[in-house]
């Protein structure tokens, strides 16, 4: 037996008052003077006894009933009591539903998402008035728990307006959710139902994230688990979608590759998988994958698109059709804007006359580097650094290079090794060690040793399949610099230093030149591979792939949004749906987190009709996954969060008002023991009465 309200218990001392009261009623008894004789004749001894037994009898009464009396108010309750119309004590509940994309494998009975939300307003039956139920889903965008209520017909409608979400989830972040609501009611019942597919590996995602939950779900905790799994689904994903191009441009083929992986215990023959670009299909290809199999599916098409260009690979339908699309987007400029930083205009000439266009794509704005803090950066998609000295404001184009920018940088014809070696530190980059040769002087001459054909800057740069090989220049003059393991050589010199090197910065790209592309330090700018190469940097300069390892659904977006003209943010999700940001009532003004990531696609920035940023989102590939966990290894888990109360497996096909009503340890008895106390009432009253007339016989005697 257990009591609501164990502090009413106290009132137990109040039991000890008949006590009290018999004891002092006794010594008010007067003494009669009777000689034995007389007395033997008056009364008999068994009216005596009997007179003695009915105090007694009475005595034990009213202890029983000041008893019981006050363990009706402390409530008490017992398991699965069946006396009458029993009363149960108030719970509270909370119903855990499965909306991950695995719980919409369809069967002839409706979706496993479906099926949960039906039994789940079903089993609202089983509540009486002043229960409260909280209703939390496993795909959860926020961290607060839900709030229990007490208004059903609002529940009822919430739980029908569930849906299956993009986000990935674990049983054990909801269930800690659930511990918490438990944990701060004041209800005696405390219940979890839990409604899933059980999916393998999302009961959690390692063991250092699990916690001792024992003191939040103590014994008097009943989980009801409900396993909605009702078939092995026939389900392929496609895992990765990979970009094969570093630069992107206009009229030219671009690549992507992506993984598809066989997640049913059948084989799949004969599916189609396809690459649309900006919604237009471009590529297919059909192919078979045995059961648990992966395969790398390449693409190739033409890019006619420029802008915000938004490419996807799709999968026919099947059992699960939220994994059957990878998405993947790619900024290519229409006009490409470059911003030339030079301490001399001369030194620039030749890289001007390389980027000349006759159709205008290539528009270059030219600064001194004293120039720099005053420039937004942000407007420009390639920057190219020509010999600048040393104490140049190199933190704005450092932030630049980290957001995703690219820079070019290159020696002037009068830069020194020293105030090179201050600017190659600025961006940490490795410092030139010496300097090689003498102006003008061909006595010291070095040439090319070897050159990355594979490199992206060299895609498409030489027409046929077989690369020709590149005459070298003649370099009189360079600065002696080594990747060291920062970046990779592009070009190198034969005495094993790089001519031309590539190097990651935050989300940007540098590439660095050892010589200065004027006359006196070599013969570069004369050569037929300075031209199409400069144009190439420029392009990989302004391609941004935005993120290489794509956003899962759910995560944050780092919004870069220094680059507004209003204070009012347009966001454009996935689906069209439009939302705006004030940007006024953010604490940094040029960043702010987007979380509302809840759709698989390309989420885009605007302020006014400028993109300011963009992102990729896709779903999370082990909600992919068909293979289920067992019942036991559900326990082992409930074993390793130190669940002390009592577990339930429980069947979608199962009678859920039995199984309920037979766990449910919460019958309240305190009308029983009321009923009880006043039959005792009567009872105490007929024999106090009998007992006063026997005293008043015995009086009439004497």
């Amino acid at each position: 037996m257990t009591f609501l309200n164990p502090a009413v218990l106290l009132g137990l001392l109040a039991a000890s008052i008949p006590i009290v009261l018999h004891f002092l009623n006794l010594r008010k008894l007067k003494k009669i003077e009777f000689s034995t004789l007389a007395f033997l004749k008056e009364l008999q001894k068994t009216k005596i006894k009997r007179i003695k037994l009915k105090q007694w009898l009475l005595l034990l009464l009213r202890i029983a009933i000041v008893t019981l009396l006050v363990t009706a108010f402390a409530r008490p309750t017992v398991k699965t009591i069946t006396i009458g119309s029993s009363s149960a004590a108030k719970t509270t509940a909370v119903f855990i539903i499965d909306n991950t994309f695995s719980m919409s494998v369809v069967t002839e009975k409706g979706s496993y998402f479906n099926r949960a939300k039906q039994i789940a307003k079903n089993l609202l039956n089983n509540f009486q008035e002043g229960d409260e139920i909280a209703l939390l889903q496993v795909s959860e965008t926020k961290a607060d728990a839900a709030k229990p209520t007490s208004n059903f017909s609002e529940l009822k409608k919430a739980i029908d307006d569930l849906q299956i979400f993009m986000p990935s989830g674990t049983l054990n972040e909801a269930l800690v959710r659930a511990a918490q609501i438990l944990f701060q009611s004041k209800n005696f019942n405390k219940e979890i139902y839990l409604f899933t597919d059980l999916q393998k590996g999302r009961t959690f995602n390692s063991t250092s994230e699990l916690s001792n939950l024992a003191r939040t779900l103590g014994s008097n905790t009943r989980l009801f688990l409900v396993d909605m799994t009702e078939k092995q689904p026939v389900n392929l994903g496609i895992d990765d979608l990979i970009p094969n191009n570093q630069i992107f441009e206009k009229s030219k083929t671009v690549s992507f590759t992506a993984r598809i992986k066989n997640y049913s215990d059948k084989p799949v023959n004969n599916s189609v998988v396809s690459l649309f670009i900006n919604g237009k299909r471009s590529a297919q290809q059909s192919l078979n994958l045995s059961a648990g199999d992966s395969r790398e599916v390449t693409f190739e098409t033409t890019l006619n698109d420029t802008g915000l260009v938004q490419i996807s690979a799709e999968l026919e339908d099947d059992d699960i059709v939220q994994d059957n699309k990878r998405f993947f987007s790619v900024y290519v400029p229409d006009k490409i804007s470059v911003l030339m930083v030079d301490d001399n205009r001369d030194d620039s000439r030749f890289i001007r006359f390389a980027l000349e266009d006759p159709t205008n794509k290539i528009k270059i704005a030219e600064y001194n580097p004293s120039q720099l803090s005053s420039l937004n950066l942000n407007n420009y998609d390639a920057v190219i650094v020509i010999g600048a000295s040393g104490n140049s404001n190199w933190k704005t184009v450092s932030d630049y290079v980290n957001k995703g920018g690219g820079v070019v940088i290159l020696p002037g014809s009068q830069t020194s090794l020293e105030n090179f070696q201050s600017v190659c530190k600025a961006f940490d980059l490795p410092l030139p060690a010496a300097t090689v040769g003498k102006f003008n002087s061909q006595e010291t001459r070095s040439q090319f040793d070897k050159i990355d054909y594979q490199n992206p800057l060299f895609k498409d740069l030489f027409e046929g399949k077989n690369q020709p090989k590149i005459e070298s220049p003649e370099i009189y003059h360079y600065f002696k610099i080594n990747p060291a393991g920062k970046g990779r050589n592009i070009i190198s010199m034969a005495d094993n230093s790089s001519f031309l090197s590539e190097f990651n910065l935050g989300s940007g790209k540098i590439f660095l030149f050892n010589s200065a592309p004027a006359l006196s330090w070599n013969n570069f700018p004369m050569k037929a591979l300075f031209a199409p190469l400069m144009n190439k940097l420029v392009l990989a300069s302004a391609t941004k792939i935005k993120n290489e390892s794509s956003t899962l659904a759910g995560e944050e977006l780092p919004v870069n949004i220094s680059n507004k003209k209003f204070s009012l943010i347009k966001v454009v999700k996935p689906g069209g749906l439009i939302e705006y940001v004030n940007s006024d009532s953010l604490s940094n003004k040029n960043y702010f987190f987007y979380t509302k990531t809840d759709e698989t696609g390309t989420y885009k920035f605007y302020s006014g009709s400028n993109l300011l940023d963009y992102f990729y989102v896709n779903h999370d590939p082990r909600e992919s996954v068909t293979e289920h966990s067992s019942v036991p290894e559900f326990k082992d888990y409930l074993k390793q969060i130190e669940f002390e109360g009592k577990f339930f497996d429980v069947s979608p096909n199962d009678d859920f008002s039995k199984i309920i009503y037979q766990a449910r340890f919460g019958t309240e008895l305190w009308k029983y023991f009321l009923i009880i106390v006043l039959v005792l009432a009567i009872i105490e009253s007929l024999i106090a009465r009998s007992s006063k007339k026997d005293l008043a016989g015995i009086e009439k005697q004497e």
